[in-house]
This record gives C-alpha cells, sequence and structure tokens, in this order.
C-alpha cells in the first residue's frame, strides 16, 4: 500500500464519519460533503492516485 493508497483509506473513514454526522444533525451540506470525501478515498485507495487527479476526474463526471 503506497501512501496515496493510505491517504485514500483515511479518506473513506474520516467521509464516513462526516456523513454519519451530517445524517445526525440533519445538516444535509455536511451529509453530502462526507459521502463526497468517502468517494474519492475510495478512489485513491484503489488506484493510487492524488487529490488532485481524483478530484478532476470527479468534477468532469
Amino acid at each position: 500500500m503506497n501512501a496515496d493508497q493510505f491517504k485514500g483509506k483515511w479518506k473513506q473513514i474520516k467521509g464516513d464519519f462526516k456523513s454519519k454526522y451530517g445524517k445526525l444533525t440533519d445538516d444535509e451540506y455536511t451529509e453530502a460533503e462526507g459521502d463526497l470525501d468517502k468517494l474519492a478515498g475510495k478512489i485513491q485507495e484503489k488506484y493510487g492516485k492524488t487529490k488532485a487527479e481524483i478530484k478532476s476526474e470527479i468534477e468532469n463526471w
């Protein structure tokens, strides 16, 4: 596991927490932000891409 993959795993954990916190507090923005962080983390972990590359790909979708 390289550093980008490790960072991706951490983003997934952080994104999951944000999403659950957003649901708990009825903060839809935080919930959506957490889901996006989790998605970026999964992509980063699987493919080992940098944050900038992933952000660019997600924005192009």
